[in-house]
């Protein structure tokens, strides 16, 4: 895989890849870009974390993937930490993380927990709802933020939910003010019904496979553990 040195190169790259970690290589699977913010890249490039330069800040690439492109997904999709799939490798992986379940068959089955499904259905009834939004029509309170952040990050790794891009509060009078908040939406909303069906003729050992075979090219020092980890979640 070629060195990143801007935003085109990422998109190239992870085109190529089909899949990355978001920050670093960590887990020692891969990452397009294997450094994260607290470490000097290996090689000469302008890509810096966390300076807001939309052609070299891999901090803005996550939101500009989510607001140019329709066929790259980014969230908390590895070991509960972030990463991107494409469209062409996200069937794999959610042929493994459902396996053509609905979300109320999983919480019947006590694989879903109650507070996580609280939060899916908030965000499923509108569509699309920013992070401050979902937490104001939850009633969701100080006390509770772990218990929600674990659920936000269940959803993801299950692929009932996806980040969607950012959005501003807004003030009473209509002005944006503060931070930008992550909107979430459902993966169908996303992606469509067309992930979906090509997910259902996908059998576990198919995406297994097709996964493992794409980690080992991309890193074959990558640890089987790991592998399965990975594909899993």
């Amino acid at each position: 895989m070629k060195e990143i040195f801007n935003y085109k190169d990422f998109l190239q790259v992870i085109g190529q890849a089909g899949f990355s970690m978001g920050g670093g290589n960590s887990e020692g699977i891969f990452a397009v870009v294997p450094w994260n913010w607290n470490e000097e890249p290996p090689y000469e490039t302008p890509v810096r974390w966390h300076t807001g330069e939309s052609e070299t800040d891999p901090w803005e690439w996550r939101i500009r993937v989510l607001d140019e492109k329709t066929d790259i997904a980014y969230g908390k999709f590895f070991f509960k930490k972030s990463g991107y799939i494409t469209k062409e490798f996200y069937p794999y992986f959610l042929a493994m993380r459902r396996n053509g379940q609905e979300l109320e068959e999983e919480y019947l089955a006590g694989k879903i927990s109650q507070y996580a499904k609280k939060i899916y259905e908030i965000v499923k009834e509108h569509g699309t709802l920013p992070l401050h939004a979902i937490k104001q029509i939850g009633g969701i309170a100080k006390e509770d933020k772990a218990k929600f952040d674990r659920a936000l990050v269940e959803l993801q790794m299950k692929m009932y939910l996806t980040m969607c891009g950012r959005q501003q509060k807004l003030s009473l009078k209509g002005e944006e003010y503060g931070w930008s908040s992550t909107v979430f939406c459902t993966t169908e909303k996303f992606f469509g019904e067309e992930v979906f069906r090509q997910a259902a003729g996908i059998s576990e050992v198919e995406a297994i496979a097709k996964i493992t075979e794409q980690v080992q090219r991309l890193n074959p020092n990558a640890e089987p553990k790991k592998i399965k980890k990975f594909i899993m979640g």
